[in-house]
């Protein structure tokens, strides 16, 4: 790896874990938390967890778990150029969806509901309510069982942070009452992350943007002609066709993506090294300090929300996606209620045990596509997913 930058994360400086430990004798705290990540049950059921297309819709659409990996690449490529830490940047990228539900978005929404309705009468708003972010956090804190002296993973300060990429108000004060000065702190009393959880944040974004125009072309929902409207992109393609006039299909489509992603990447890079100069931070305190130092220029940034704004017009609003969105919040909304009323139908003796609207949220939440329209048609009898 690359000598870290002043600003940078040094993992010897850490604020360390919330369960202290011995440190490693051939890993650095941040290796050890993307390895604990890698290892956990929770980053294994990614891979059959829904980012647009459901598992079973094709073998080739991005599930949760490699929508993960490609921002780790990207991630861990741009905080090479800038002098970051590559580990923990990957260690956050590799965490920062732990807490997604099946179905996505649509799932999280469901899940919500749900967990809002059941709340119990004067009870805190922030700890009845589902968020993936929250829920992400919640994973690493508490819910992952693998250690003999303490929930959760036990990861350290600077990568938790990172999972937790954005927060209400409300949520953050129920955070930091019961972590004072903690993770949540910035979202009440103002400063940033570090620059490898910003980083991470940014590299989220470009990651989903150019793997759904392949998906959403792959999937026949989205067409190249329709693309020549989303000036970023139809950039690309003709740079693509300059350079070789005869291709055309899947080969274009990939060269384009690939020519859009590589100029985002320098783009990031050069951006944020006139930031992280004009600010002049030669510390991670300074950058805690300091606005938020890695983005876009304000040509791209302008060009990438077209973009965002044409994939959820033209993909995630597609009929045949919002069709598969109310199946989705049918059999989370099903779901709830059945294990609410049936704790024993529940696989897991500890959440069995507690039988609340609280611990059977997390059971829904860390379940696979698959499982849960399983688990559906099994305990109503139901099969909304032939």
């Amino acid at each position: 790896m690359s000598p870290l930058a002043r600003w940078a994360c040094d993992p010897a400086a850490s604020r360390g874990r919330r369960f202290p430990e011995p440190e490693a004798p051939t890993r650095t705290a941040f290796q050890r938390d993307r390895d604990r990540v890698i290892h956990s049950t929770a980053f294994r059921r990614l891979v059959y967890k829904t980012q647009v297309f459901l598992n079973h819709e094709g073998d080739l659409f991005r599930t949760r778990l490699t929508h993960s990996l490609e921002v780790a690449q990207l991630g861990r490529s741009i905080a090479r150029s800038l002098g970051l830490n590559e580990d923990l940047v990957e260690a956050i990228a590799l965490a920062h969806d732990l807490g997604h539900t099946p179905f996505g978005h649509a799932g999280q929404d469901a899940l919500n509901a749900c967990l809002r309705a059941h709340a119990p009468a004067g009870a805190d708003e922030a700890a009845w309510t589902f968020e993936h972010n929250l829920q992400s956090l919640r994973v690493v804190d508490r819910l992952e069982e693998r250690y003999p002296a303490f929930d959760g993973l036990n990861l350290c300060f600077e990568t938790r942070e990172g999972i937790l990429k954005h927060c209400s108000r409300a949520n953050a004060r129920h955070l930091e009452a019961q972590e004072p000065n903690g993770v949540a702190h910035r979202f009440l009393h103002g400063g940033s992350p570090s620059l490898e959880a910003q980083l991470c944040n940014l590299a989220d974004e470009i990651a989903y943007n150019a793997h759904d125009i392949d998906d959403g072309v792959r999937s026949g929902l989205l067409s190249l002609d329709q693309l020549a409207d989303v000036p970023l992109f139809e950039r690309y393609r003709r740079k693509a066709l300059a350079s070789h006039p005869d291709l055309g299909g899947r080969r274009l489509l990939f060269e384009s993506i690939r020519l859009m992603l590589s100029d985002q990447v320098y783009d990031v890079i050069d951006t944020s090294r006139a930031r992280v100069d004009a600010a002049g931070v030669d510390s991670v305190a300074a950058v805690r300090a300091a606005s938020p130092l890695v983005a876009f220029s304000e040509v791209m940034r302008a060009e990438s929300q077209v973009l965002k704004r044409f994939l959820f017009r033209n993909l995630y609003r597609h009929p045949q996606v919002t069709a598969t969105t109310e199946r989705a919040r049918s059999v989370i909304t099903e779901l709830f209620d059945c294990y609410l009323q049936a704790p024993e139908e529940m696989s897991d003796a500890q959440t069995r045990s507690q039988g609340n609207a609280r611990s059977v949220a997390d059971f829904i939440a860390g379940m696979t596509d698959r499982f849960a329209i399983r688990e559906h048609q099994r305990l109503t009898g139901r099969e909304l997913f032939p």
